[in-house]
């Protein structure tokens, strides 16, 4: 499942593809692109119908998005291909933007069942967020993102560190409205963030619940702070409340921008988030004994580099 307009040398790729799966042993991969009208979804959903057992997904945040939501539930397994500047499932299995990483990953065979969460009729397997995330991701340059790479993100977040917070109201669990001021609201099933950064440490990607981040700082001082917190890895960051769930309720006064996996969605005044428990098969790194799914990721790289 490819994302011609992420890929520089589609044919490149596709011969990368035909050389290494022929050399392990497997038959010729069928081929599909994606397109401006359908990025992804119906096409993995062909391919399910027509007996495919593993999806390799080369694409940015919406591609990947797109194939997840029709793997979930289906038992075929997704391998990931990174490509483009934003793929938040790529930086969460260590992958970087190498293609050949990811193809090493789904040869040696490592599979895990991880948590899917749902909103509406899409999926999302990293994080899903309202507020200023999506803010950031909106004023984010294509062509920063192109020539800089995540680093762009930043200028995208200068712009809206200084926004008035949302008025919202969080139901976790079908519990008791909690009012808040925040100024997003993450619902993240793994942790890490563009750069490495892990914002949700205790995120467990299957353990049937959410790591839910209200962040409300509210002036340039109290970003420092958080960031700085986040940064170093502290246990405690200041101006950010963390809760675990499974049902996640989010209700604004106003619409606002949201996005999941790092790919914007429409603007609304709410999000209700479920999770589906070990719904997608994904391929990750060898031997993963650690919670983290970018376990011993650096090692593949190197023996994908190798080959």
């Amino acid at each position: 499942m490819v994302n011609p307009a992420k890929v520089a040398d589609l044919d490149q790729l596709r011969r990368t593809l035909r050389t290494s799966l022929a050399k392990a042993g497997w038959p010729e991969p069928a081929w599909f692109e994606t397109t401006p009208e359908d990025p992804g979804r119906g096409q993995a959903k062909r391919a399910v119908a027509e007996g495919a057992e593993l999806v390799f997904a080369c694409g940015g945040d919406g591609t990947v998005m797109a194939v997840v939501t029709a793997l979930s539930g289906t038992g075929v397994a997704l391998a990931v291909l990174p490509a483009g500047t934003g793929n938040l499932l790529a930086a969460n299995l260590g992958l970087g933007t190498d293609p050949a990483a990811g193809l090493q990953v789904a040869l040696e065979g490592g599979r895990r069942r991880i948590d899917v969460g749902v909103i509406g009729d899409q999926c999302f397997v990293v994080m899903a967020g309202m507020g200023f995330d999506a803010m950031m991701l909106q004023d984010t340059s294509e062509r920063a993102k192109k020539h800089i790479g995540w680093p762009a993100y930043l200028g995208g977040a200068a712009k809206h560190l200084l926004d008035r917070p949302m008025r919202v109201r969080i139901r976790l669990d079908g519990g008791p409205p909690m009012p808040r001021r925040p100024r997003t609201v993450i619902v993240g099933n793994v942790g890490r963030l563009q750069g490495g950064m892990r914002l949700l440490k205790r995120a467990v990607p299957d353990d049937g619940k959410f790591n839910v981040a209200i962040i409300s700082p509210n002036n340039l001082f109290s970003w420092a702070r958080l960031i700085a917190a986040v940064a170093s890895r502290r246990e405690r960051v200041p101006k950010m409340e963390t809760f675990t769930a499974s049902r996640v309720e989010i209700y604004s006064n106003r619409s606002q921008p949201r996005q999941l996996d790092g790919d914007l969605i429409a603007p609304g005044k709410s999000m209700k988030i479920s999770v589906r428990h070990k719904a997608l098969v994904l391929c990750v790194p060898q031997p993963d004994a650690d919670p983290d799914l970018a376990y011993d990721a650096a090692a593949v790289v190197k023996r994908a580099k190798q080959r």
